[in-house]
Formats: structure tokens, C-alpha cells, sequence
């Protein structure tokens, strides 16, 4: 019995290394759509946000655009006109204008006397930096090239090439 158990547990670790590898990539039929490669450059939620804000349509955001969409945006949010946000209406408000939820930045670090209310005060300073950091020329307004993020393809070490993970 203890036999067993030993060549049973020297056996183990080589079965579940074997599972570990990944498949052969399945070869395309000809004539067959090859798939999308990765996406390299990729816009935050936020940027969204701010990409919608141009009022001209000139694929800049400015400041005072910025500061009208956000406004307006708030407003949306705040049906009772209080002047804050509780966190489920903050998280429709992301829903509404980034997509999801759980978008960046949370109700959390928006709140910062910890009321658990998001003032315009302190929806509006926040925002302030995300626009100072997305602004990176400091010309005073936003440009689509600002808004982006650019990453290289993902590396897959098991086969040495770039490509999915």
C-alpha cells in the first residue's frame, strides 16, 4: 500500500505539468476571416468621457468644454439637485457616461470627508487631475492623441512569439 502511494505521488506533479501546456493553435481553413490581432492602442473609460465632451467636433477638448460636459454630466445624475451624488447614483452615472460601474475612478476616492455623498466639489477636483494628467502638452486643451494608450502586443513566453495570451 505505501508502495502504491509513493509511485502515486511521484506521478502526480508530471500529470499536472502535462495539463499546463497550451493546445496547438488550430490551423485557419483557407478562405476563412483570419481573427482580429490584438488591439495596441486602447482608450481608458475616462478618455471616452472626455472624447465626448467636445462640444465643436474639432477633436479637442477644452477647458471650458470639459468643464461644461462634466457639469452637465453631474447634473444628469443629480435628479434631486442636492449638489451630491450617493454611490449608487454615482455608479449610474458610470454606467451612464463610462460604460460600466466599476469604472475608474470609484465612488471611494472621490469622497474625500468620507460622508458617503460625492459633493460636486469633490466630483469636480478630482476630475481636475485626470484632466491635468490627460493634458500632457499643457496647451490647455485635449487632444485625441492624449486620449490613448498605446502597449505593445503581449509576449507569450511558451512559444517565444508575440500574439494572444
Amino acid at each position: 500500500m505505501r508502495l502504491f502511494l509513493l509511485l502515486a505521488a511521484c506521478t502526480f506533479p508530471f500529470h499536472a505539468f502535462a495539463q499546463d501546456r497550451a493546445a496547438p493553435p488550430t490551423p485557419i481553413a483557407p478562405g476563412a476571416p483570419t481573427p482580429q490581432p490584438q488591439a495596441t492602442v486602447i482608450a481608458e473609460p475616462i478618455a471616452l468621457l472626455i472624447a465626448g465632451f467636445d462640444a465643436d467636433g474639432d477633436a479637442r477638448v477644452t477647458r471650458v468644454e470639459f468643464d461644461t460636459g462634466l457639469k452637465r454630466s453631474f447634473d444628469s445624475a443629480d435628479a434631486a439637485h442636492a449638489g451630491s451624488l450617493g454611490y449608487i447614483a454615482y455608479s449610474d452615472w458610470s454606467l451612464r457616461w463610462m460604460g460600466d460601474r466599476n469604472t475608474l475612478p470609484s465612488p471611494f476616492e472621490l469622497d474625500r470627508d468620507g460622508d458617503n455623498r460625492i459633493s460636486w466639489a469633490e466630483f469636480q477636483a478630482r476630475f481636475d487631475a485626470i484632466y491635468a494628467r490627460f493634458d500632457r502638452n499643457k496647451d490647455g486643451a485635449i487632444e485625441r492623441s492624449e486620449l490613448v494608450t498605446i502597449r505593445p502586443p503581449a509576449f507569450n513566453p511558451m512559444n517565444g512569439k508575440r500574439g494572444r495570451r
